[in-house]
């Protein structure tokens, strides 16, 4: 469903990666006629996406949008968010899933809709910035961002999102977002309470991080050697 939504028109080149999944999933690709790659080992959320990121470089993109192939994010808005970004106006356009009443409307539940409001308020205060969330799952960028920022450092589980993004504001890029429908339903992918504990530790980690290297106390973080853009 998600692939059949994908309009060609807008999209030059589909990329997908398996993260040594045990199921039909690169099957199903080739029946699609999906440019898939695949990892021998589960190299985790993050992992899979510096090599997504990695491969549309090689493959010459010039606009990169992240879409889950679970369906909870609508592929329908491939064009605005690409739009936004051909504009000039923005070099990262998100997703976000709490402009309007979409969240709690979807289906998300309270407890991760109460914990993405608290995490989201205390970063925006730690990075001096205003998004409505730093979660979303339904990311847009331009090359530049992703030949900019140094990925590899970056966590191989579910925090790299929070962390590439942080990366972008700290090096100056400008952010945009677009109000985002998400389903939640039974077959779409979710993580587990504990491993919610971990990422949003990883996100005040994060935080605090950007403060330090805003003070000038980056050795050793995820933002050493990243010049801010000062204007």
């Amino acid at each position: 469903m998600t692939f059949r939504e994908i309009s060609s028109d807008v999209v030059d080149d589909v990329i997908l990666v398996d993260d040594a999944s045990a199921d039909d999933t690169l099957e199903v690709a080739k029946k699609l006629g999906i440019f898939a790659v695949a990892h021998r080992e589960n190299k985790g959320y993050g992992g899979n996406q510096k090599t997504c990121y990695r491969v549309a470089l090689a493959r010459g993109a010039d606009i990169v949008i992240m879409l889950h192939p679970d369906y909870q994010y609508s592929p329908k808005l491939l064009l605005p968010m690409a739009s936004l970004l051909c504009s000039g106006l923005f070099d990262v356009v998100l997703g976000s899933r709490i402009l309007g009443i979409s969240a709690l409307a979807g289906g998300m539940p309270l407890h991760k809709y109460i914990a993405n409001r608290a995490l989201t308020f205390v970063q925006n205060i730690f990075l001096g910035h205003k998004l409505s969330e730093y979660h979303t799952g339904y990311r847009a960028f331009t090359r530049s961002v992703i030949e900019a920022l140094p990925l590899e450092r970056n966590s191989d589980d579910f925090v790299f999102d929070n962390q590439m993004l942080s990366q972008a504001i700290y090096k100056g890029f400008r952010v945009g977002e677009i109000s985002c429908p998400a389903r939640y339903f039974p077959e779409a992918s979710s993580i587990n309470f504990r491993r919610s504990v971990i990422y949003g530790l990883g996100v005040l980690k994060t935080s605090i991080s950007f403060r330090l290297a805003s003070l000038g106390f980056e050795r050793g973080t995820i933002f050493e050697g990243l010049l801010r853009k000062t204007s």
